[in-house]
C-alpha cells in the first residue's frame, strides 16, 4: 500500500494515480507511526425485511409528548439576540437498561429523524415528532442475519443520513475477539424499510471503542480508539477505515480498508469529515480526519481507491496551530451538578462530534467545523472552529471560546447551514444547577470568534449521581438535507437524580435569515 510520510519542512499528501498534489507547512514532531493498509472484505451480507415487519407492534406508530417552540426561542444569556426560530421540542429514546450514558447518535432526513442511544434506536416522524418505530434494540435491525451481529447489542451506535443518496446509515459494534461492526444501509429513504446489511470483521483484537461515521462520496469512514482489553483496556491508537459506499448502495459485496495510527491522549481520537450541503468537494478530495495536539489540531488525509487498494493512503499528521488551550478539567471529571456531590466526566481529552464539512457553493474555499471543551478560567467553555481550505494550506478562518458565564459548558456538536450561519449545541451544569442542553450561534455578519446569546432547549431537573461519574460521549448536532436551513440537536439530560435513568432531548431550530 502506499503509506508515505515525508519528514522535512513540508509533507505532502500524495495520490500519483489521480495525479493530486496537496502540501502545507507542518510540525512534523508528532510521534505517532501509521501501519500498513489492511483489506477485508464483509464475512456476510444480505437484503433485510422492512424494519416495520421485524418491530413488534408495540414499538409501531405511538405518540410522542411533542411541544412547539415559540415563534422566538427562550434567550437565556448573551449580549446579542440569537435570531432563530423554534421547531420541535421533544423527548427522545430513553434510557438503555444497565448503560451508564446516552451517547446519543442521531441524524436527520428526506422526512423522518432516526436517533441511536446505546442499546436502542427509534424513528420520529420529523414533521410532528411522533415515533413511527421504535424504541428497538440495535441488534433488532439485524434480525435474520445470523452470527454476532444478530445476537450482540454492544454499544456505541452511529446514525448517519447520505445526503446525496437519500439512504440511512446505521451501525453497531459486537463483542469479541474477533471484532465486528455491523452496518446497514437502507435501501431508499425510509427508515422504516429495508436494508442492505452487511459484517466486517475488524483487523486485530484490540478493542474498537469510540466509533464515529463520515459520509464522503468514495467511501463511508469510521474511526475507533483502540484498545487492549488483555491490559485493562490500556489504549493502544485509532483504526481508520473506509467502507466501500457504492457497493453498499447496492448491496452487492463490499471491501474495507483500514490503516492503524498508532497513539494515546489526544492522539487516540481522530474524526473522520461528515458531509453537509449539497455541493461535494473537489474531486479527488481525500477523506479529512481531525484529532487534537498541542494547542494545535492534527489533519490527516484518507485517499482510498477499492478498485486498486495498492492506490489507498492514509497521511498526517499536518499541524494546524491554534489559540492555546487546557484540556477542560485537564481531560477528567471536575463538571459540577446541582445536589450531586459527584461531578461528571468532561470529555475534555478529544474532539467532539461531529466533524462537519461544508464546501459553498458561492465561495471559493471549503470548510470544516469543529468543537471541543476548554478551560476557561475555574470553568469549562465550549472552542469551536471554523477551518478554511483543508486540502490545501488549511488556515484557521475564525474560533472561539464560549464561556458567557461561570458554568461549565460541554460535550458540544457544532453545524453550518446553507446561508453560513452556525449553530452549536451542548451541555451546561454548575453546582447551582442541574444539567441542561443549550444552544448558540452566530450569522456571518457577526465578529470573527463570536457566538450570540444562549437558547434553552430544555432545563434538566434531576443530576447524575454516584457512583455514575461518566457523561455522555457524544451529543449530535445535524441539519437538515431538504431546507439545508434547519437544525437538530441531541442530547442527554435527567428530569430527577439518578445514577442511570438518563433521558434525551431532540429539538429544532433555524435561524430567521435561512430561506
Amino acid at each position: 500500500m502506499k503509506v508515505k510520510r515525508l519528514w522535512s519542512s513540508r509533507w505532502v499528501f500524495e495520490a500519483v494515480a489521480i495525479g493530486l498534489a496537496i502540501s502545507a507547512a507542518a510540525n512534523l514532531g508528532h510521534a505517532s507511526s501509521i501501519s500498513a493498509a489492511q483489506i477485508k472484505t464483509d464475512t456476510h451480507h444480505d437484503i433485510s425485511l422492512p424494519l416495520w415487519s421485524l418491530a413488534p407492534a408495540s414499538a409501531k406508530a405511538k405518540s410522542s409528548p411533542i411541544s412547539v417552540w415559540p415563534k422566538s426561542t427562550r434567550v437565556i444569556v448573551g449580549a446579542k439576540s440569537l435570531s432563530t426560530i423554534g421547531g420541535l421540542n421533544f423527548d427522545g429514546v430513553g434510557a438503555s437498561a444497565g448503560w451508564y450514558t446516552a451517547d446519543s447518535s442521531a441524524a436527520v432526513g428526506a422526512s423522518q429523524y432516526v436517533q441511536s442511544v446505546n442499546t436502542n434506536f427509534a424513528v420520529f416522524n420529523k414533521t410532528t415528532g411522533a415515533i413511527e418505530i421504535g424504541p428497538l434494540a440495535e441488534s433488532t435491525l439485524f434480525s435474520g442475519f445470523g452470527g454476532p451481529c444478530q445476537t450482540a447489542n454492544q454499544g456505541d451506535p452511529n446514525t448517519e443520513y447520505d445526503k446525496a443518496a437519500g439512504r440511512w446509515i446505521i451501525s453497531h459494534h459486537t463483542q469479541g475477539p474477533p471484532f465486528y461492526e455491523c452496518v446497514a444501509v437502507s435501501t431508499n429513504s425510509d427508515a422504516t424499510g429495508t436494508y442492505y446489511r452487511y459484517a466486517f470483521q475488524l483487523p486485530g483484537n484490540y478493542f474498537p471503542d469510540y466509533p464515529m461515521v463520515g459520509v464522503w462520496p468514495d467511501g463511508y469512514y469510521i474511526s475507533f480508539n483502540l484498545q487492549d482489553q488483555t491490559k485493562s483496556y490500556r489504549a493502544v491508537g485509532s483504526l481508520l477505515c473506509a467502507l466501500n459506499r457504492a457497493a453498499m448502495l447496492s448491496g452487492t459485496p463490499a471491501s474495507m480498508i483500514c490503516f492503524q495510527v498508532q497513539g494515546s491522549g489526544h492522539d487516540l481520537t481522530l474524526l473522520p469529515s461528515d458531509l453537509d450541503g449539497s455541493n461535494p468537494p473537489p474531486l479527488h478530495t481525500p477523506e479529512f480526519f481531525l484529532g487534537l495536539g498541542n494547542n494545535a489540531l492534527n489533519l490527516y488525509g484518507f485517499h482510498v481507491d477499492f478498485s486498486t487498494p495498492s492506490n489507498s493512503w492514509f497521511l498526517g499528521p499536518r499541524s494546524i496551530p491554534v489559540a492555546a488551550f487546557t484540556d477542560a478539567c485537564n481531560g477528567g471529571v471536575c463538571v459540577p451538578q446541582l445536589d450531586a456531590t459527584q461531578p461528571v466526566d468532561s470529555i475534555g481529552e478529544r474532539l467532539m462530534a461531529r466533524l462537519s464539512y461544508r464546501n459553498p457553493k458561492s465561495q471559493n474555499y471549503d470548510l470544516l467545523l469543529v468543537t471541543h471543551s476548554v478551560m476557561s478560567g475555574t470553568h469549562a467553555g465550549i472552542r469551536w472552529y471554523e477551518i478554511h481550505n483543508p486540502a490545501g494550506t488549511p488556515t484557521v478562518y475564525q474560533q472561539g471560546t464560549y464561556s458567557p458565564d461561570s458554568n461549565f459548558r460541554w460535550v458540544g456538536s457544532m453545524a453550518m447551514d446553507k446561508t453560513g450561519d452556525i449553530a452549536v449545541g451542548y451541555n451546561v451544569s454548575s453546582a447551582a444547577m442541574h444539567p441542561a442542553m443549550r444552544y448558540t450561534g452566530r450569522v456571518p455578519g457577526d465578529a470573527l470568534g463570536t457566538m450570540e446569546a444562549e437558547t434553552s432547549i430544555i432545563e434538566g431537573t434531576g443530576s447524575q449521581v454516584a457512583p455514575n461519574s461518566f457523561w455522555t460521549d457524544v451529543s449530535s448536532m445535524s441539519i437538515d438535507p431538504v431546507d439545508d436551513c434547519t437544525f437538530w440537536f441531541s442530547s442527554q439530560y435527567y428530569s430527577s437524580d439518578s445514577s442511570t435513568s438518563w433521558r434525551t432531548r431532540i429539538g429544532s431550530f433555524k435561524f430567521a435569515s435561512c430561506q
